[in-house]
């Protein structure tokens, strides 16, 4: 019988869940994530919004969108990829400014423990921003469509599913 995720000790479930989270966000499918994440020609800055135009085409064909769903989803994703690029750079700085931390000559717990605090913060933040989004798309999206969308999630997740910041 397979154990719930949660019924394990509570730092391995943070870290099943954070990766369970993360090969949700093969929502790059969509373009999200990679954009957010700056994948994709702009190292940091995120990824174009011509190449985050040319997936959503992909995806579009991949899923059978209809035009009507297109322009539905179209400002969902760009929304949701701008204001996911801000939270990444929140979790990048707190994870850089912990390895200053912790490479000083005197260690300050309470610094570091309010670094990683807002680490948490941006990811969670991010989390939640990234929930929206794909609840928006899925409202967009017919049974079957969401049906396919989650296949390809599955397919980007395993293997690919990758957490930064």
């Amino acid at each position: 019988m397979e154990k719930n995720i949660l019924e394990s000790n509570p730092r391995r479930s943070f870290f099943k869940l954070a990766a369970l989270s993360t090969a949700a966000a093969g929502l790059s499918g969509l373009g999200l994530s990679a954009f957010a994440r700056g994948r994709h020609h702009g190292g940091g800055e995120g990824m174009s919004e011509e190449r985050l135009d040319k997936m959503l085409k992909h995806l579009y064909v991949e899923i059978d969108a209809t035009d009507a769903q297109k322009q539905k989803l179209d400002p969902i994703v760009k929304q949701a990829a701008k204001d996911l690029q801000p939270l990444r750079a929140k979790r990048v700085e707190a994870r850089k400014r912990r390895a200053e931390l912790f490479s000083a000559d005197k260690i300050d717990r309470a610094a570091i423990e309010r670094s990683r605090a807002e680490g948490i913060s941006a990811a969670d933040a991010s989390s939640k921003r990234f929930t929206q989004a794909l609840t928006d798309v899925a409202e967009v999206l017919t049974p079957e469509q969401r049906k396919k969308l989650a296949a390809r999630l599955a397919r980007r997740g395993s293997g690919h599913g990758r957490m930064s910041g």
